[in-house]
């Protein structure tokens, strides 16, 4: 595969392959012929980010533009202040095939980071981004290349022109892993070119939002420098990376337990081994899923709250520690209730997830509390045992009812349900609207 050469005055050539294609031609680009350091040593405090830059070593790029690139690149690296306490950064350069240069353990300042990148060699090759992604999700946020858990994981992606692959799908993997995905575009398409592009809009189609955010688009080379601000300000601005937030690590999770005179002391705790089991499978902390719990019978109880316990542990145990109380069957107040002494105080960021487990008939009205807390954001889930009424778990339930709502004849059976509702959690989370 030959390389087109690219004078800094200007730069005409073609490229095509039997696999993808990918052609420009007579764009004319003036290049300073020194490449300047940008000075960007502003602050940028509590910015605690995992971040893998995908950078492009396609042919199309060019030596002397793969040069700016990596300018930009240590631009970014001074402008962020690498270190331990704050972000951390790697680096994935793609051609036909990704590869990583160094991951986020390698390297724990700027300076390190800098000289690293200056080593970089140009890969070659087409731009086939979408399987840089792929790899970057399987491959890169791992623990063992030290992935910190706690930190945002973002993913900024660099493209001369378009990718020669599709990034939809990949992407959309990624996201659901947890990955903020950045795209900084660099020259696109014109007219004469677009019948190119294999994936028109491949970046609101790779984005998880399509509001701008996530995407910066450079009309040329020699402009990169000066989005540095810009890209590091946005990574940085950890409460709208919604994209580390996934169905597991996202919501405000509220049991409402009936503890009523025909549950028996056994079988409620087959109920709070449901609740338990339920609960563990998510990541639990005080910026991740929190759990809080109301047992009730004709009068409520609060047995612990979003903000009281913040780890995993620490909120099964709370679960085993609830005694049973014995009494009537008010489950419209006990909505009401939870309405107002959990769902009132979750945090404005969260998903609100009514989780309400009864078996039998409520003696007072449930549709006016289940129908206030589903206007207030509230998704309700109803699990029904043994003399549960059908229609009172229906109108408990958020629609679609058959997604919402569910009944088992015997409390040992409460288990199969358990797969199931978090299956419904998680579809229910990625099929959010992304703009």
């Amino acid at each position: 595969m030959q390389q087109a050469q690219k004078p800094c005055s200007g730069y005409s050539y073609s490229w095509t392959s039997s696999q993808g294609q990918k052609i420009k031609s007579n764009k004319q680009q003036k290049y300073p012929s020194q490449i300047f350091s940008v000075s960007l040593l502003f602050p940028v405090s509590d910015c605690k980010v995992d971040l893998s830059f995908l950078i492009d070593g396609s042919w199309s790029i060019g030596k002397r533009r793969f040069q700016i690139q990596k300018q930009f690149l240590s631009d970014v690296a001074q402008a962020l202040d690498v270190g331990v306490a704050g972000p951390l950064m790697g680096i994935v350069q793609y051609g036909d095939d990704p590869s990583t240069e160094f991951n986020l353990k390698t390297h724990a300042n700027s300076r390190d980071v800098k000289n690293a990148i200056e080593k970089i060699p140009q890969k070659g090759g087409r731009s086939n981004v979408g399987k840089a992604l792929s790899f970057v999700n399987k491959n890169f946020f791992l623990d063992s290349n030290g992935n910190r858990g706690g930190a945002p994981n973002v993913a900024i992606v660099l493209v001369d022109g378009w990718p020669t692959d599709k990034v939809e799908e990949a992407s959309r993997l990624a996201r659901e892993s947890g990955i903020n995905i950045f795209f900084v575009t660099i020259e696109g398409a014109d007219e004469n070119e677009k019948q190119n592009v294999i994936e028109p809009n491949f970046v609101d189609k790779a984005v998880c939002r399509t509001n701008g955010f996530y995407s910066i688009n450079v009309p040329s080379w020699f402009n990169l420098r000066k989005v540095v601000q810009t890209l590091v300000k946005r990574v940085c601005d950890t409460d709208r990376l919604a994209c580390s937030k996934t169905c597991l690590n996202s919501a405000d999770i509220g049991f409402v337990i009936d503890g009523s005179s025909s549950v028996g002391t056994g079988n409620f705790r087959t109920v709070l081994q449901f609740v338990a089991n339920i609960s563990k499978e998510f990541e639990i902390s005080d910026t991740d899923t929190r759990i809080g719990a109301v047992q009730y019978t004709y009068e409520q109880r609060l047995e612990f709250g979003f903000d009281k316990h913040s780890t995993k542990q620490d909120v099964l145990n709370a679960i085993k520690q609830i005694n049973y109380w014995s009494g009537g069957t008010s489950t419209g107040a006990a909505i009401s209730y939870a309405s107002e002494q959990l769902f009132s105080k979750s945090k404005p960021n969260k998903r609100k997830i009514m989780i309400l487990i009864t078996d039998g008939r409520s003696y007072d009205d449930v549709r006016v509390p289940a129908m206030t807390a589903h206007q207030n954001g509230v998704i309700s889930y109803s699990v029904g045992i043994a003399w549960a009424a059908q229609d009172e778990l229906e109108s408990i339930a958020t629609d679609p009812d058959e997604e919402h709502s569910f009944f088992v004849d015997e409390f040992d059976y409460l288990y199969k349900f358990v797969p199931r509702i978090i299956q419904n959690i998680c579809t229910e989370f990625n099929s959010q609207p992304r703009n």
